[in-house]
Parts: structure tokens; C-alpha cells; sequence
């Protein structure tokens, strides 16, 4: 959207999480509190977004590198208009200012949208996002005339017994013009028990001066839940999962039991896939089509083509081609590319390594710092030896290679195309094209052996 910049809120301790780690860096289905925050501040099309830190500024201005984002101090917490008042030289007068929390991780965009869209349609000078609960005990109440208009925002302490049994309550989130913003910061005081400045002191002085002032309900209560304690972490989780769950469904992923299936809110996944119980599919994974996921898969920052099958795997950072078979329990380490039609099988181990078209690897393998050609078999107990104790070396296997069972491959070494290993060989030399390479003693039948 034109004319809109945001302000996040992030500079809390968050003592109630008991953690050494800041409140709004941690994690909802894969993502930060805060990142997910600036996400869907970034959907709305922001000109520029300012994160107000804090508690540990520096440990969440590192985890926010490579985000397009400017930060303000607030060395002392002193409250929420304390907190933006850090980020004035942010405020641009012809601009509206949306002003969102870091520890909301269930915001949309789509919420947000419709928001600053009622809050221009009604030429508002600041509008407040409402929302109507059962239990509105220890929040500001949204106070309306007979008519239905806005009259005030009263804090739960302050309200009248009448005032107390009003449902509907101030979630937080505010759009300003940012003219008005800056002017009204400027008016508010610390004069409270607390010795803090309060954000929603401004309505009160804008309203004062004439200027509109609305509230605005929606219906999904618990996208402005705010995560104070590992309870309410578990608690987003849940929603934010079923919520990722549903998307995928409603798109034509079969997941076969929703309550135990993790999938990150930036994962990509392809029409008629089916995900098994148990799969934890997180940060950038993107999953083709008619894919097979599961049972028991951790997937993170993977790519499979279309019609690959992978269950009781652990795969990170890698690539797999169409028609691919993978487990059970194998094990992709990162910097991987496997290509087609290719079989990984239990207790294969793969890293940094390059796989063609066609290859078997059906059991008990590693395969480590390698560039491994089409149509190759790999045997039974094959290790690639690629670490000496003090570098690694890559091994070169062409097209059409067998490998037998039990072999050691110690690198640097070549097999070239159409070569053999027999089983049982431990080879450190190159096997030239069409060669068997027999590394292993010849042997021997001692008679009488047992009898000694």
C-alpha cells in the first residue's frame, strides 16, 4: 500500500518466558515472534518498516540481518508512546503509521489491509483495531456513545463498574497519519503510578482537538494474542499450525493427520501430495506434486520435484529429482543435489555430494564429498573415505560404475565409466573405464584352524 510505513514493537524483556533469549525471538511454527510480524507488515507493501529494540538489541537486530528493515533504541522500557516516541525521525507527516508488537505473531495482512482501508475511507486522524471477547478483565475498553460512536478508551482500572462490562477492547494496533502521530506524542505525559507514557494517552488528546478517532472490531480475536509465557507460545503454535494445515489442504495437499504434522508458513507444497503423520516441513521447503512425505520426515530448506517418495528421513538444504525414492531412515545432509529416479535406501548418508540419474544406493552407505554419475550401483556397506584427519577430497564416480558390496572408496579417487569394484576392495587408486579393480588380500583356508 502507498503512504504506509510500520513501526513493530520490540524491545521488551519478556521476563514471564524465563528465557536468555529475547520474548520476540522465539519460534511459531519455524519463524520468530518478530519476523513473522515484519512478514506480513512486508505483504501489506510498506515503504519502510522500524523495529523499536531493547532487552538484548543487538541478538535481535543480528537475527534480523537480510531483513529490509530499520531499527530504533528504546534504552529504557517506559512504555508503549515512550517506545515510539524512539522512533520519530521514522515519521514522515504525509504518511500513515501503523503501529504493530512484535510478540503478535498471528497478525495477517489481509486483517491489516482492511484496517488502514476503513482508517483512509474514514479520514481518520489515528483508528484503533477493537475486538469483542467474553472475558475483557485487564484491558482498555472501547467506549461508544447510544450511536455507536467513539467516545473513549479506558483503561480496565480506571472504567466505571458499567465500563467494565463493555466486550469490546482495544487490541493495540493502531494506523496514524503520521502528522498527528508525532503531534500527539509530544503532548502525552508519564504522570501515572507507573512513571510511564502510554500510546493510547494520544487518542484522548487527538479526540480533544477535533480530530477523527475510531475504533474498528474484527472477528478473529486471537490474531492480536499477545505471547508473554511459554503457554501462550504453545498456544500460537497450535493456532498457527492448524491455520498453515488448513492452507495447504484448501489447496489440494492431502495431510493425513493435521495434529501431527509441523509445516513452516514459508513451505511450498504441490497439488496432490500426500504428507504422513509425524513430518516436521520447515523453513524454505518447496515440495512438487503428487509427492509421497512421510511417516516421521524432517524436512528443512529442501526441494523435491515432482512424484518423489521420502519417509522416516532427516533432509536439510538439498535438492531431489523427480521419480526419487528416499528411506526409510535415511540421512541428506546439506549441499546435496540428487538427481531422478534415484533410490536412496535405509542407513544411506549423503553430504555435500552430487548423485545422477538412475543411481541404486539401496543400504548401509555413505556418501561424502562426491560427484556420482547415472546408472551407478552401489553396494552394500560402501563408504566413501573422503576425510584423511586433516582435509576432506572429493571422489569422482562416472556413468555405468559398480561398486560391490563392503567396498572403501579412499579419496582422492576416480572410477571412470563402465569400471568395477569388487566386493570387499579398499581402493586408493583410479580404476580406469571398463576395469574390475580387486583390492583386498587373496585368500587363505588355514586347515586345522579350530582344532588349535
Amino acid at each position: 500500500m502507498e503512504n504506509l510505513k510500520a513501526i513493530i514493537l520490540a524491545a521488551g524483556k519478556g521476563t514471564r518466558m524465563k528465557s536468555k533469549m529475547p520474548k520476540v525471538l522465539h519460534k511459531v511454527c519455524g519463524k520468530s515472534m518478530v519476523e513473522c510480524v515484519i512478514d506480513e507488515a512486508a505483504k501489506l507493501g510498506c515503504e519502510g518498516v522500524c523495529v523499536v529494540i531493547g532487552d538484548k538489541a543487538e541478538m535481535v537486530k543480528e537475527s534480523l540481518e537480510g531483513k529490509n528493515v530499520a531499527f530504533a533504541l528504546q534504552e529504557q522500557q517506559l512504555g508503549t508512546g515512550h517506545a515510539v516516541m524512539q522512533a520519530a525521525d521514522f515519521i514522515e507527516d504525509d504518511k500513515d503509521v501503523i503501529i504493530l508488537y512484535g510478540d503478535t505473531p498471528l497478525i495477517k495482512a489481509e486483517t491489516l489491509e482492511k484496517f488502514i482501508n476503513f482508517h483512509r475511507e474514514n479520514k481518520n486522524s489515528v483508528s484503533v483495531i477493537s475486538a469483542i471477547v467474553e472475558d475483557s478483565a485487564g484491558y482498555g475498553h472501547i467506549i461508544r456513545d447510544s450511536e455507536g460512536h467513539f467516545v473513549k478508551n479506558v483503561e480496565y482500572k480506571d472504567a466505571t463498574e458499567e465500563e467494565k462490562l463493555v466486550k469490546e477492547i482495544n487490541t493495540g494496533i493502531y494506523c496514524f497519519k503520521g502528522k498527528d502521530l508525532k503531534e500527539s506524542l509530544s503532548k502525552i505525559n508519564n504522570n501515572n503510578a507507573q512513571g510511564e507514557y502510554y500510546l493510547p494517552d494520544t487518542l484522548e488528546i487527538l479526540l480533544k482537538e477535533g480530530k477523527g478517532v475510531d475504533a474498528v472490531s474484527v472477528g478473529d480475536v486471537t490474531e492480536f494474542a499477545g505471547v508473554n509465557s511459554r503457554v501462550q507460545l504453545a498456544d500460537a503454535e497450535k493456532i498457527l499450525k492448524d491455520r498453515i494445515n488448513r492452507f495447504h489442504m484448501e489447496n489440494g495437499v492431502t495431510i493425513i493427520d493435521p495434529a501431527n504434522t509441523y509445516i513452516g508458513a514459508d513451505v511450498k507444497i504441490g497439488m496432490d501430495t500426500v504428507i504422513y503423520p509425524g513430518c516436521v516441513i520447515e523453513g524454505n521447503t518447496v515440495i512438487g506434486e503428487e509427492c509421497k512425505v512421510g511417516p516421521s520426515c524432517r524436512l528443512t530448506d529442501m526441494v523435491l520435484s515432482d512424484n518423489v517418495t521420502i519417509q522416516f528421513t532427516t533432509a536439510m538444504e538439498s535438492s531431489i529429482g523427480s521419480g526419487t525414492k528416499v528411506g526409510p531412515y535415511a540421512y541428506i545432509r546439506p549441499n546435496c543435489k540428487i538427481g531422478e529416479n534415484i533410490k536412496l535406501g535405509d542407513f544411506v548418508e549423503v553430504k555435500n555430494s552430487v548423485i545422477g540419474n538412475g543411481t541404486k544406493v539401496s543400504h548401509l552407505t555413505y556418501i561424502g564429498d562426491a560427484d556420482v554419475g547415472e546408472r551407478i550401483n552401489f553396494g552394500c556397506g560402501t563408504v566413501i573415505v573422503n576425510y584423511d584427519g586433516k582435509k576432506k577430497y572429493r571422489t569422482t564416480i562416472e556413468n555405468d560404475v559398480f561398486i560391490g558390496c563392503n567396498a572403501n572408496l579412499v579419496a582422492p579417487v576416480t572410477l571412470k565409466e563402465g569400471s568395477y569394484v569388487a566386493a570387499g576392495s579398499t581402493v586408493t587408486k583410479d580404476v580406469p573405464e571398463k576395469n574390475l579393480a580387486v583390492a583386498r588380500s587373496r585368500q587363505v583356508n588355514i586347515e586345522g584352524w579350530t582344532k588349535k
